[in-house]
């Protein structure tokens, strides 16, 4: 069945529809919202909240831009709404687990689980910024409507996250033991 079948059946209230749409989309959902989240549990609320507001607003996809782009700006917004809503600074404060999960792509699993502790460990702002525009590609114009901040703010809290980046990530990049990030790395 087509991607236009399965959106038009699913506004129909197929449930099948609904459900194949959800597992062909769920795990692209699932690592964007946890990127802006930056903790399991709250990207597995967001992702949840996203689907339920992609679900209502079906009916509304005009098929002007492609669905896996749609789907993707409403898992965003839904993320950065949640975080708004919620108190997570002192959650961020909070010693990190000895192993934190994480699903790299391509690449080294190492680097990954370094880049994911670091990021993890940024200022909100920061975090948010950097993974908008680096790993998600929005442009700064972009991110400033997403989070309400002038374009400049963005490029000034991308300038400073990926400044952060580097002061973390090379402890453990120049031979730190394990592939851990030193607790000197982590003073913020």
């Amino acid at each position: 069945m087509t991607e236009a079948q399965l959106i038009r059946q699913a506004c129909e209230g197929n449930g099948s529809a609904v459900r194949a749409l959800y597992e062909r989309y769920s795990p692209r959902v699932y690592a964007v919202v946890r990127r802006i989240a930056g903790d399991d549990d709250l990207a597995q609320d967001y992702s949840q909240e996203a689907w339920i507001r992609a679900i209502r607003a079906l009916p509304t996809f005009r098929g002007n831009a492609r669905f896996s782009t749609w789907l993707h700006r409403i898992a965003v917004n839904s993320a950065l709404q949640a975080l708004r809503k919620a108190d997570t600074k002192s959650r961020r404060e909070v010693p990190l687990p000895e192993a934190i999960p994480v699903y790299p792509g391509e690449g080294d699993a190492l680097l990954g689980d370094l880049l994911e502790q670091a990021m993890d460990r940024l200022p909100e702002g920061m975090r948010q910024v950097l993974i908008l525009h680096d790993v998600e590609g929005y442009t700064h114009d972009e991110i400033a409507e997403l989070l309400g901040v002038t374009s400049g703010t963005s490029k000034s809290q991308l300038f400073k996250a990926r400044g952060k980046m580097r002061e973390l990530l090379r402890p453990a990049l120049a031979g730190g033991e394990d592939g851990e990030l030193g607790a000197e790395a982590w003073s913020i």
